[in-house]
């Protein structure tokens, strides 16, 4: 039976092998490499079709990962982040909804050793939170997130620009942002 409903993920896994015993590792790649290393995880999805395949770059790894699944780019952001392609990690993270939560480890981890990037995982985990994503999302949680963003973007030098980054996204923002404007309205009024 199959690991994964719908997949015939043994039979990938024994072409692949076949393919690989014979050193046709660009054909294994191309046509079973990214099914047959599905994992539990997009994280350790991507960590396996890498061990895998060391001599394939990761961002060529994650590029192929990210387009044999569509309308799921911001779950790469980690993948992403943790071989530091932070631009790409961003650009996922704004295509598709991603975890506000992980983002904002992301934007506390890396204020202090890649500010630009974490003041950006910040705002874009406020814009998640504003549109109504995440797990049993708290106050705390909107918190956290607006003190991690401008925590880094005062370290990147943009504070300013990216208060009214902030401000512009819950003023916008659909219904879930009046959640987001309650918990922080004194901090987006106070500057």
């Amino acid at each position: 039976m199959s690991q994964f409903p719908g997949d015939d993920f043994e039979i990938d896994r024994f072409c692949e092998d076949v393919l690989l015993s014979s050193g046709l590792v660009d054909e294994a790649y191309a046509r079973y490499g990214i099914r047959s290393q599905r994992s539990g995880t997009y994280l350790a999805w991507f960590r396996a079709v890498a061990k895998r395949y060391p001599q394939k770059s990761p961002a060529t790894i994650l590029a192929d990962l990210v387009q044999a699944s569509p309308g799921e780019e911001g779950k790469w952001f980690a993948a992403a982040k943790s071989i530091g392609l932070y631009d790409e990690a961003i650009e996922l993270a704004n295509q598709a909804p991603c975890s506000p939560q992980t983002l904002t480890r992301a934007a506390r981890d890396f204020r202090e050793k890649q500010p630009a990037f974490a003041f950006e995982a910040g705002v874009a985990a406020l814009r998640w939170l504003t549109e109504g994503y995440g797990f049993e999302v708290t106050g705390l949680d909107v918190f956290q997130a607006f003190h991690n963003t401008m925590t880094a973007a005062e370290r990147a030098g943009c504070a300013a620009e990216t208060l009214v980054r902030v401000r512009k996204l819950v003023d916008e923002g659909p219904a879930a942002a009046s959640f987001v404007r309650e918990i922080l309205g004194s901090e987006l009024e106070g500057s």
